[in-house]
Parts: structure tokens; C-alpha cells; sequence
């Protein structure tokens, strides 16, 4: 029996866990499915599933299988269809995601340039401030802040980011500039993204940093609270530079302590594809890539001249 057609019967199995959900998906009969699964087991000599009236379970060495088994299966089909030449028209659903306000900022507008260009290709887009994993969560695409472990994905650098501190020209004539980390323990501090009034943070080299340990007065859950707080005048924020760009940019914001920062932070378009590659990825890769790369908030100092205090 093809093995091809077993490993195929075997993934549905495994995702379904039923051979009868399994054998409905395939279009199979059950009894065809149960064959399948015992010819692949007798060809690898090592059993894959536990069977018990109700359910099925993979073994240790069918959830290894079965990993291995998406990732053949996958490169097959995407060979199959590099030489159908389908590659050339972009089609099907193609998922993204990146952090909620970078994906707002400077991920959606090349999405909605990529659907205007392939009217085939529908787009699911993940905006979350957590790390999303690729593969386990089947996503196409992602927009990755921060330097990255090592891992099978495929990583493009389009720029890097900053991590800023910044307060509104309001605060500072009230209560005057900070010159050094140090003085910061006199300000009012605004915390985001965790909801502990204890601040760390951390200035100066990677592997030698200054750490400040500080109280929140406000602490938020969004970075878009903290900067209306910031701009409303109430103290000082510590976000990435293109969140506060454009607030920066117009004057609302300003840089403090840019001499203490830590080194920049890398951005990534990171994939999981295969050696063929789908078109819509690839095309939506390309993008992306030629956008990130292009923007001055992700690849230069946030504004020019005037942009910090110290």
C-alpha cells in the first residue's frame, strides 16, 4: 500500500483521534482507515496509537510520527504544486501575526495592499503581545521584536527598535528633567504591560546593565493607555520607540536618557516554509519585507534632531 496514502490516514487519525471522525474527513470507510493504520504499524514495526473503546491515543513514538508525518506531507504537496505551477497564482489562506500595536501601525497596511493585489488570498491576522508558535498554532507568518532563539524557522531582519524613555513637555517643566537612571526614582513612573507596581528596568550594555528599581504610580495593561497617560502629562514611560513616534514626532513626547538606553532590539519577519514555498507566503513575505525595511520608524532613530532631553 502507497505509504504516502498511510501517512495521510494516519495524520487525520491523529488530529481527529477517532478513526470515525478520521475516515468522514478522508471520505473513507472505517473499516478502510483501521486497515490503513495497522499496515503502517506492521511496515514500522513500532505501534502508534492506543486504542480503547472511546478513544485514541497516540503513543510516545506516534506523536513523534505524526510531526514528522505533517512535515513530509506538506513539502510534498507544495512540491506537487511547484510543479503544477500553481505557485503562480497566489491563493488561500495565508495567516499572520505580530504585536497588537506594531501589527495596527505597519502589518495591516501591507495586508490590505497584498489582498488588493490577490484577490484569491483570504488573510487571518493574529495582533497578540505574546510569542505566538508558528507551528503549533499553524501560523504562516510572523513579526518577531527582540533577538531570537535558535529554531528551524527562517528569519528575514527588516530593522530594529528601541527601547525609550519618554515624557511630555508638561511633566518635564513641572518637575524637571532626569539626568541619569538614578534620578528617576524621583519621577512619577507609568508601568505597561504587567501588573506589578515594582518596576526594574534596565539601562546601559547587554551584559553589564544598570538596573533601576522603581514604583509605578499608574500601571496598564496596554501600551496605548500608557502613552495617553504620558501625553496627558502624569509622569514618564518606558515603551519602543515606534510607539511613541508619532507623539515624538508632533512634540507631545519627548526622549529622555537616550544616552543610557540599552542596544536596539532586532525586528524580524520570521516563516516556517518549506524548500517550495507557497506563493501567497512568499509573495506576502516579499511584501512585507520591502515595507518594514522602507519605514523610517523601524529602520532609523524615531525623529530627527530635538527628540531628546538630557
Amino acid at each position: 500500500m502507497d505509504q504516502f496514502h498511510l501517512m495521510n490516514v494516519f495524520v487525520a487519525t491523529g488530529e481527529e483521534a477517532s478513526f470515525a471522525r478520521a475516515a468522514r474527513r478522508l471520505d473513507l470507510s472505517p473499516a478502510a482507515v483501521t486497515r490503513a493504520i495497522a499496515a503502517l504499524e506492521e511496515l514500522l514495526g513500532v505501534k502508534l496509537l492506543q486504542r480503547t473503546t472511546r478513544h485514541v491515543r497516540l503513543t510516545e513514538a506516534g506523536q513523534r510520527y505524526l510531526d514528522d508525518s505533517r512535515t513530509i506531507l506538506a513539502s510534498l504537496e507544495e512540491a506537487n504544486q511547484a510543479a503544477a505551477g500553481i505557485n503562480a497564482a497566489p491563493r488561500g489562506n495565508l495567516s499572520v501575526t505580530a504585536p497588537v500595536l506594531f501589527g495596527k501601525l505597519f502589518v495591516m497596511p501591507g495586508i490590505v495592499q497584498f489582498l488588493d493585489t490577490y484577490p484569491e488570498v483570504d488573510v487571518s491576522a493574529w495582533f497578540l503581545d505574546r510569542v505566538v508558535n508558528l507551528v503549533d498554532e499553524g501560523i504562516d507568518v510572523a513579526v518577531r521584536i527582540g533577538h531570537l532563539p535558535d529554531s528551524g524557522l527562517k528569519a528575514a531582519r527588516v530593522g530594529q527598535v528601541r527601547r525609550v524613555l519618554c515624557a511630555a513637555p508638561a511633566y518635564l517643566d513641572r518637575h524637571g528633567v532626569p539626568a541619569n537612571p538614578a534620578d528617576l526614582s524621583r519621577h512619577t513612573i507609568i508601568s505597561a504591560n504587567h501588573m506589578s507596581p515594582r518596576v526594574e528596568w534596565k539601562f546601559g550594555a547587554q551584559d553589564n546593565p544598570t538596573t533601576v528599581r522603581l514604583h509605578a504610580r499608574l500601571t496598564v495593561t496596554s501600551n496605548d493607555a500608557a502613552i495617553t497617560a504620558a501625553v496627558a502629562g502624569l509622569g514618564i514611560c518606558r515603551l519602543l520607540s515606534y510607539q511613541v513616534a508619532d507623539d515624538v514626532a508632533a512634540g507631545r513626547l519627548r526622549i529622555l536618557l537616550a544616552e543610557h538606553e540599552e542596544p536596539p532590539w532586532p525586528v524580524h519577519v520570521v516563516h516556517r516554509e518549506g524548500k517550495f514555498g507557497s506563493s501567497k507566503v512568499r509573495y506576502f513575505i516579499d511584501l512585507l519585507v520591502a515595507h518594514l525595511r522602507a519605514h523610517p520608524y523601524v529602520n532609523s532613530s524615531i525623529v530627527a534632531a530635538g527628540e531628546t532631553m538630557n
